[in-house]
């Protein structure tokens, strides 16, 4: 459970554990500090939260009456510091302004303390202020110089939105703000419309600008010719809260606010292509079961193989017996390979041998 207090009405929100205590809004409780538990007010009641959040300290408990008369005491204490401080600087003419008072009187080491933060110009020598303010006070002194932005935080006030500011609420650490994030933002580069209640650049610049990082990244710059689905235009400027693009369509001249996906061109691609739909997914076949059917065919066809390689050594060829014998008389052989064309011109050389007329051919009578 999270419960939060604040020290200063509309003060800064301090988050603490509640523990075994249910206080309710409006009700004085002790907070653990450096110097020792301080009364602070309930703004907001005990409640569970979703996410886990550790360190946070432990309420101390409910305020008794003696903590509440303790606290009024300081609270006076505190308003007279202020105004012997304010006096004693202008008496010493010093260029210091008053922030805030603080005073301490549970620290072990010292018996009352008074804290003064101030702002100024420069570097003060407040030698002589300190012994005069231990004097009228009759307590140990400390001077602590702030800056402009400590200082807005210490006084509190109200921002340029109307509300408080952030500083004096609910910012922990101050983290560094650039001009560059103005100009990303497409802010004017005014001073006096980019500057808080310190003088200094204003610390809601950081919030949103990851946010315009991030658009200007993949969405199109100003005069890129686009494809809406109105038609074709320019860009001419950019809305990042809505997320749209501001286009001029170059057919009627009008302007129209597109989602940055419609005019975004690798989501055109995507969706122009037809071998790919967002919604059905693409499935491919496995390679497992591919192979595993096909492997018991493989199989058969290879024995085939193996048993009629054998066949065709041992079984005789009638084709090539017949082309062996030696043609007849008149009659020519095939002509297929070299080694049977061989063959044939043995075979003529041998029909043509007794075709030649001897002199024992004539064996009639001489006569």
């Amino acid at each position: 459970m999270v419960m939060a207090v604040s020290f200063e009405r509309y003060g800064r929100l301090y988050y603490l554990d509640p523990g075994p205590h249910r206080p309710r809004v409006g009700d004085k409780v002790l907070v653990p500090t450096d110097d020792g538990p301080e009364v602070a007010e309930c703004v907001w009641a005990p409640q569970y939260v979703t996410e886990d959040i550790g360190g946070l300290p432990l309420c101390a408990g409910v305020a008794t009456p003696a903590d509440l008369e303790r606290d009024e005491h300081n609270r006076d204490r505190r308003a007279e510091a202020r105004l012997i401080a304010k006096r004693l600087i202008r008496e010493h003419g010093l260029p210091m302004k008053v922030v805030g008072i603080d005073f301490v009187d549970r620290r072990p080491d010292v018996d009352q303390l008074v804290i003064v933060y101030f702002s100024a110009p420069h570097r003060v020598d407040f030698r002589e202020l300190v012994r005069d303010l231990a004097r009228g006070l009759r307590a140990r002194i400390e001077l602590r110089q702030v800056g402009a932005r400590d200082e807005a935080r210490l006084q509190g006030g109200i921002g340029p939105c109307g509300r408080d500011l952030c500083c004096a609420t609910f910012l922990k650490d101050f983290e560094p703000v650039s001009v560059r994030m103005a100009k990303d933002q497409d802010l004017p580069l005014n001073p006096l419309k980019i500057s808080g209640a310190c003088g200094r650049l204003m610390c809601c610049l950081k919030y949103e600008h990851p946010l315009y990082q991030e658009f200007n990244a993949k969405a199109p710059s100003v005069g890129t010719p686009v494809e809406t689905p109105a038609g074709d235009g320019v860009v001419v400027g950019h809305n990042v809260p809505s997320d749209t693009v501001v286009v001029r369509l170059a057919a009627s001249g009008r302007r129209c606010a597109c989602s940055r996906a419609d005019v975004c061109s690798p989501r055109q691609q995507y969706e122009a292509s037809s071998t790919t739909t967002p919604d059905a997914p693409v499935s491919l076949p496995t390679p497992t079961a591919r192979s595993a059917e096909q492997e018991p065919a493989r199989e058969r066809i290879a024995e085939q193989e193996r048993t009629q390689e054998p066949e065709q050594q041992t079984t005789p060829d009638p084709a090539a017996e017949q082309t062996t014998q030696e043609p007849a008389a008149g009659e020519s052989a095939p002509r297929r390979r070299k080694p049977r064309r061989r063959r044939r011109l043995s075979d003529s050389s041998t029909d043509t041998g007794p075709t030649t007329a001897g002199p024992d051919d004539n064996t009639g009578d001489g006569s």
